[in-house]
């Protein structure tokens, strides 16, 4: 493991999460948020039971809500943990999201990572939220660190 791909690997989830942000008169970056993953991805969230979906289905689905219900989105990085082994990685980030101004959730997303021709890519993801099941996170992705960009 070197610093450099824990720090690219904290930048890749810092830009996941500016990029799924939106107001109404701004727009998310789903091509950014696209760009992360390799192209035949699942991706699997919080709903249950599980059911996996492609980061397309997954766009579309919050681009209709941002069109309907969900006028602003926010999404901060809270604490993270990367463990790396040559060209493969796992990450855990929690993250807060504020809905509409005013509904405040906390979650958590794994990250399965691969880096090939020297670039990181989202390769699986999942996540849950608090508001499932009582879940807490955990103490070390719950608190914001300074090496986080």
């Amino acid at each position: 493991m070197t610093k450099h791909d824990t720090e690219a690997i904290r930048h890749l989830i810092a830009r996941q999460f500016n990029s799924t942000c939106w107001t109404p008169n701004n727009s998310a970056d789903w091509k950014a948020f696209a760009a992360d993953f390799a192209p035949w991805v699942a991706v699997y969230p919080a709903t249950r039971p599980a059911q996996p979906q492609t980061v397309e289905r997954f766009v579309e689905r919050m681009t209709g809500l941002a069109d309907t219900t969900l006028h602003t989105f926010f999404e901060a990085p809270l604490g993270s943990v990367v463990h790396v082994f040559g060209n493969v990685a796992v990450a855990a980030a929690g993250c807060e999201m504020t809905e509409n101004g005013t509904k405040v959730n906390r979650g958590v997303e794994m990250m399965l990572l691969v880096k090939d021709e020297g670039v990181w890519k989202i390769v699986a993801q999942a996540w849950d939220t608090e508001k499932n099941a009582g879940l807490h996170i955990p103490n070390e992705l719950a608190e914001s660190h300074p090496d986080i960009p």
